[in-house]
């Protein structure tokens, strides 16, 4: 089975950002390393009809959200007011929410979420059409259909919601589909929530599992530095489109393993290479040769990776896998799924602010010297800090 078979799936990576997973991202917006994961295993514990309750906020904290523009029903911090130190160890999107919510105000925050939010539209926009053009590329190479009918996308507004409430909609939507397995498919801009939703849905849903397109770039780029080695040749030459569809061809994605003990993976099989993906994907797949020529091969696979995830993804689905793919619409569009979504906010601006509220929080933890029991005078002082750091 080469990256032909099967019908056309998502291939997240951007042209010189082979190492964002579509999924899986890490900071949403931010490049994923994560790799390849098992791609089988035990179903979450707990019911798709638990409700899914937003934590409680106290009404000062909650009154002043709708004037942010955030989640009115957001984690409110420990101590009514303040973000104490219990909080702010949790480093998740409880402490940023509950930062972003009291100093949306502050000069000095609103500053930084405004550079912020200039700084990740911009990069989106170029991370697009980065991948707009890898696509075109693959539709040149007539590797990937120029037109595509791409099924009704459900818009979730996730201004005013907590992750769980995001989740919980999705959830309902899918109806009965996650007791079969599907493919979920995810988009929206970079701060929409995309990571932390698949996160939500990842515990919510039965026998769920992210899908990361990172090792197969990988793979593909170790097999072309290979043949470039035995051969004596130029990269330019090792990604000719016959040559791409030769390495392709030597990848294989299934269940391997001993009875009973089979477990979905890649096979690498060529050019006198024999490897599995998950045995070798923090050694000879993290090789400098590899990652120094991912960015290249990734500008110009991106047709191939799609037809390759698409066996795969259809292949877990089948086996009853919840299998959460998120991205960029520019690769989901070429995805075959009933189950598509993208998160989308009453106000863009709410990007930056999240983001700084991330970036407010991971600082003024470092400045506690990540003590949980640090005092509140402290912890003020680290945010304040943070904050003055960061708005230069």
């Amino acid at each position: 089975m080469g990256c032909g078979a099967g019908k056309p799936a998502e291939c997240a990576p951007a042209a010189g950002a082979a190492e964002d997973a579509g999924a899986a991202k890490p900071a949403d917006g931010a490049a994923g390393d994560a790799g390849l994961k098992k791609l089988a295993e035990a179903s979450a514990d707990g019911s798709l009809a638990n409700k899914i309750a937003a934590p409680a906020v106290p009404p000062e904290t909650k009154a002043a959200a709708p004037a942010a523009g955030y989640p009115a029903e957001a984690a409110a911090p420990a101590t009514a007011g303040k973000v104490d130190a219990a909080l702010l160890s949790k480093q998740d999107s409880d402490t940023s929410q509950a930062i972003l919510t009291l100093y949306a105000a502050d000069p000095l925050f609103i500053k930084i979420s405004e550079r912020l939010t200039q700084e990740i539209m911009k990069r989106d926009k170029e991370d697009g059409d980065k991948l707009g053009s890898g696509i075109q590329k693959a539709v040149d190479k007539n590797v990937l259909p120029a037109k595509v009918d791409v099924e009704p996308t459900k818009k979730i507004t996730v201004t005013g919601k907590s992750a769980d409430e995001v989740a919980g909609e999705i959830i309902k939507e899918l109806g009965d589909a996650p007791s079969k397995g599907c493919v979920l498919i995810l988009q929206g801009l970079s701060g929409t929530g995309k990571g932390t939703t698949v996160a939500k849905l990842k515990e919510k849903l039965p026998n769920a599992q992210t899908w990361s397109n990172g090792n197969i770039f990988r793979s593909i780029t170790l097999l072309a530095v290979t043949w470039m080695e035995k051969e004596n040749k130029t990269m330019e030459e090792a990604l000719a489109p016959e040559k791409l569809k030769e390495f392709c061809a030597m990848l294989e994605f299934n269940k391997f393993g001993e009875a009973g003990k089979e477990a979905f993976d890649v096979k690498i099989e060529g050019l006198g290479l024999k490897y599995f993906v998950n045995e070798v994907e923090k050694t000879v797949l993290k090789d400098s040769k590899v990652a120094k020529n991912i960015p290249t091969v990734a500008e110009v696979t991106q047709g191939e990776c799609v037809l390759f995830v698409s066996d795969a993804l259809t292949k877990m689905a089948a086996a009853g896998i919840n299998v959460l793919v998120e991205g960029r619409e520019q690769t989901l569009n070429h995805i075959r799924s009933p189950h598509r979504f993208e998160l989308v906010l009453q106000d863009n601006s709410i990007i930056g602010k999240r983001q700084a509220g991330l970036q407010v929080g991971g600082k003024a933890w470092e400045g506690v010297n990540k003590s949980s029991s640090a005092d509140q005078a402290a912890v003020d002082a680290a945010i304040t800090k943070a904050m003055t750091e960061l708005a230069v």
